[in-house]
């Protein structure tokens, strides 16, 4: 099984591929693990954000976060651009199929059922017009949890507008946008400007991507001794706080205007996102060659199980413990509800599968398909 890692028109045979391939289920162990790796980092993020804003108080969790910060979504989109080389040049019909109808039933899916329960609070806050409202503007301005299913296709798309040109073009202008600070409001836009760079190297630069996994694999002492040095600097960069007003205008924007921590500074959190990457395919191929954290790595290889149903747990979760007020550590609190927000979208997706109904959660209908399903 050959590899590809395209370079402008000469195509570079990477064989490492084929030393990870699971041999029964055709899958990549280790980009399973980074997968697995990352949605627990995004669940996390949101299941402290929310409990922290709930008590009014961040709490011991609230280091992880920033942490895995300029690691977490770099590598995310990362490892979606990874295979995409395989998708890029399908007949349109083909990729219309599984790289846009996809996510978009998947996205009005379950922003249908966020708003079923979320409604009753809108309307009561606002009347009976905002629900509507908002969900209608949902389909233009992504909603909640949801962007990621959005944008997704939006980098499908540009991707293959332009799949002829040179990559270290795009590249440059990738890079561009990403450093730059572009605050419009648009949960397209802006996420498109701060993350595209990351979607575009796991592209075209795959092949880079799994020789590093290869030397980490051949070398784990260094590269473990590297990724714990990384994670070193990354928490002290995280714990220096700057004044937002000794930066120039347009930096700050949408932060912290009391301070923020300097591994959010663009060139720095490109640097840090970088090293991230680094840190977790390390980590992954790791746990591959060692065969160990099973767990995390059945999670990346349902990532999207976890990531669409992991919002209502997390509010359930959230909501009853601190009804209950029997925890009054908000760093214990965010720790029950991340795991309640992980264990919660598994379990459903167990039941599913055992019960033969509600497939069509995870699972898209024929109903729902340009081309026949395939088993």
């Amino acid at each position: 099984m050959a590899y590809v890692d395209r370079r402008g028109s000469a195509p570079v045979v990477a064989d490492t591929l084929r030393d990870y391939v699971h041999i029964e289920s055709g899958r990549v162990d280790w980009v399973d693990y980074l997968k697995g790796f990352c949605i627990l980092l995004v669940v996390m993020l949101h299941s402290v954000t929310s409990v922290e804003q709930a008590f009014g108080q961040v709490g011991w969790m609230h280091l992880l976060v920033e942490i895995s910060q300029p690691m977490r979504m770099p590598a995310f989109f990362l490892a979606s651009g990874l295979f995409f080389m395989r998708s890029v040049d399908k007949p349109r019909a083909s990729f219309l199929d599984s790289k846009i109808l996809h996510f978009a039933y998947f996205y009005v899916l379950w922003l249908t059922i966020q708003f079923a329960f979320k409604a009753p609070g809108m309307v009561q806050d606002g009347g009976l017009g905002v629900p509507l409202e908002t969900y209608l503007l949902a389909f233009v301005q992504p909603f909640g949890t949801l962007w990621f299913i959005y944008i997704l296709p939006v980098f499908f798309i540009a991707t293959r507008l332009v799949r002829h040109v040179e990559p270290e073009k795009v590249l440059a202008v990738a890079v561009i946008l990403q450093i730059v600070p572009v605050h419009t409001g648009s949960m397209i836009i802006d996420p498109f400007a701060s993350f595209y760079l990351w979607f575009f190297v796991g592209y075209a630069y795959s092949g880079s991507v799994f020789r590093l996994a290869s030397r980490a694999g051949r070398r784990p002492v260094l590269y473990f001794t590297a990724s714990l040095l990384i994670i070193a600097m990354t928490w002290i960069l995280a714990n220096w706080q700057i004044p937002a007003a000794s930066l120039p205008g347009g930096i700050a924007d949408g932060l912290d205007q009391a301070g923020f921590a300097v591994s959010r500074l663009p060139v720095v959190s490109l640097l840090l996102g970088l090293c991230g990457i680094v840190v977790l395919v390390t980590m992954s191929v790791l746990l591959s060659n060692l065969h160990l954290g099973e767990s995390i790595r059945w999670c990346g290889a349902h990532s999207i199980v976890i990531y669409l149903a992991f919002f209502l747990p997390m509010a359930t979760t959230r909501v009853v413990l601190l009804k209950l007020g029997i925890i009054s550590d908000v760093g214990t609190v965010s720790l029950l509800v991340w795991l309640a927000a992980v264990i919660g979208p598994v379990m459903l997706f167990m039941l599913v599968r055992r019960l033969g109904i509600g497939g069509f959660l995870f699972e898209r209908p024929q109903w729902a398909r340009m081309e026949p399903a395939r088993h």
